[in-house]
C-alpha cells in the first residue's frame, strides 16, 4: 500500500495543490518500509491524480482539496483523507495505520 501526503517544508501544506513536494510512503505488514520526497508535475485539472497512480499511490492525506479534484482521485481509485490539520508525512501515515488519523472540515475553498 503507498501513501501521499503534499507537502511544504517536509510537512503537510494544508492544499495539496500548492504543494512543493509530494511525500510517497510505501507500507508493508502495517510498517513503513520506503518514503521519498517527489517533485509534483506541473498542477493542471487532472495532473495529480494521474501522476500519483502512476507511482502506486492507494490513499492521499490532504488538509484540504476541491470537489472535482476529489472525484478526479476517485476516478484513478485513491482514497481521499482530507480536513488533516498538520504532521509530518510519516506521522499521519502512522496514525492512519492505527485508525487515530484525525480529519475534519475540508481546508479548501473551492
Amino acid at each position: 500500500m503507498k501513501f501521499a501526503v503534499p507537502t511544504l517544508n517536509n510537512e503537510l501544506t494544508t492544499h495539496f495543490g500548492h504543494c512543493e513536494k509530494f511525500a510517497v510512503i510505501e507500507i508493508d505488514n502495517s510498517s513503513i518500509i520506503n518514503e521519498e520526497f517527489v517533485d509534483p508535475p506541473f498542477h493542471q485539472p487532472g495532473a495529480y491524480p494521474r501522476f500519483l497512480a502512476e507511482h502506486g499511490v492507494n490513499v492521499i492525506i490532504a488538509g484540504g482539496m476541491g470537489q472535482k479534484a476529489q472525484s478526479l482521485f476517485a476516478a484513478q481509485n485513491i482514497q481521499v483523507c482530507i480536513g488533516v490539520a498538520e504532521g509530518t508525512p510519516r506521522e499521519l501515515v502512522e496514525k492512519y495505520l492505527k485508525d487515530s488519523l484525525m480529519t475534519g472540515q475540508n481546508l479548501c475553498d473551492h
